[in-house]
């Protein structure tokens, strides 16, 4: 009996839903409500400062502005929460040069 292999696509219409989860510090976002998730990782290194570390993208799902919907989120939670953030992970440095938004710079410590 043969198997459909399982394909990696999302859905033109399926919205993309970032979970914040404050306990494990994580963005995520489910991909085709599969096991496969995007996430975005930080950590408090002071009680009102942020380090967003990093952000991961299962490679079938990369190129799809998928990590761009993280990096939003982890700003506006900074912005939010009027917390101020170092930007160790790469892709979020390059999602705050290509939208300076005076809220989000305001926030960034360089």
């Amino acid at each position: 009996m043969a198997h459909a292999a399982q394909v990696n696509v999302l859905a033109i219409n399926t919205p993309l839903r970032v979970e914040h989860d404050k306990k494990r510090r994580q963005f995520s976002i489910r991909l085709n409500g599969s096991h496969d998730r995007a996430v975005l990782l930080y950590e408090y290194v002071g009680k009102k400062t942020v380090d967003l570390q990093h952000t991961e993208v299962p490679e079938a799902y990369r190129g799809r502005e998928i990590a761009k919907h993280l990096a939003k989120a982890a700003m506006d939670f900074v912005v939010e929460e009027d917390l101020k953030a170092h930007l160790t992970c790469w892709y979020i440095q390059k999602y705050v040069k290509e939208n300076p938004l005076p809220h989000y710079l305001e926030h960034v410590l360089h």
